[in-house]
């Protein structure tokens, strides 16, 4: 696993353990603190989806030529 990728894994796993608090959170929420920490969970999910795009993204380019 080269620096890069490590790093990204890094990143998604922060976004992961993000996600995680931000729904307790929400669990024992008042309605208003409850639209503020849903928008929140609404970008960190969307930065999660995205960091994990990149790691597959990186994972398939290999330098072997496929064979279909």
């Amino acid at each position: 696993m080269n620096n890069g990728l490590r790093d990204l894994a890094r990143e998604l796993y922060r976004a992961q353990q993000q996600v995680e608090r931000l729904e307790r959170l929400l669990l024992s929420a008042s309605p208003e603190e409850g639209l503020a920490i849903q928008d929140e969970l609404q970008d960190v999910r969307a930065e999660r989806q995205q960091l994990q795009k990149i790691i597959d993204g990186r994972k398939d380019s290999s330098p072997l030529p496929r064979k279909f």
